[in-house]
């Protein structure tokens, strides 16, 4: 079992307006199917925490499945049981901060910025665009 991290006031919002009610278990569900993410899990939201289990298929999706539940406004932890059929090495995480860029990430975690587009790649399809990364926003890191 892993606890993960999240800055509980940035994220994705699942609803459209400011007073709208905190995640629910159904919005974050929806928003890993939207995302089409791999993986048959059940997830419950209590608070501010996010419990999700079950299967996925490789551990990129584990990790993915873990980001696109922890991503989202107002949830700060994310308690995870999701076990994988194939075993991959951990990625790395990292939380953005205020003047961060992916070049500045890889540059930071690999020596070469220009390595950028693996970050970029590691995070699809929660990242559409590589210039769209925000503070408090939780990356994944993949090992090259």
């Amino acid at each position: 079992m892993g606890f993960f991290d999240f800055v509980k006031d940035a994220g994705k919002k699942l609803f459209g307006d400011d007073d709208a009610p905190e995640a629910s278990a159904e919005a974050i569900e929806k928003e890993v199917a939207d995302l089409g993410l791999d993986g048959d899990v059940k997830v419950e939201v209590s608070g501010d925490t996010v419990k999700i289990a079950g299967a996925a298929p490789s551990q990129e999706a584990r990790e993915k499945l873990i980001l696109a539940a922890g991503n989202v406004l107002g949830i700060s932890k994310v308690e995870e049981e999701i076990t994988v059929e194939s075993s991959e090495p951990e990625a790395r995480f990292h939380t953005v901060v205020k003047g961060d860029t992916l070049w500045k990430v890889a540059e930071t975690v690999y020596g070469n910025g220009a390595k950028y587009q693996a970050i970029f790649e590691a995070n699809k399809p929660m990242l559409s665009d590589p210039d769209k990364i925000y503070p408090g926003q939780v990356l994944r890191i993949p090992a090259l």
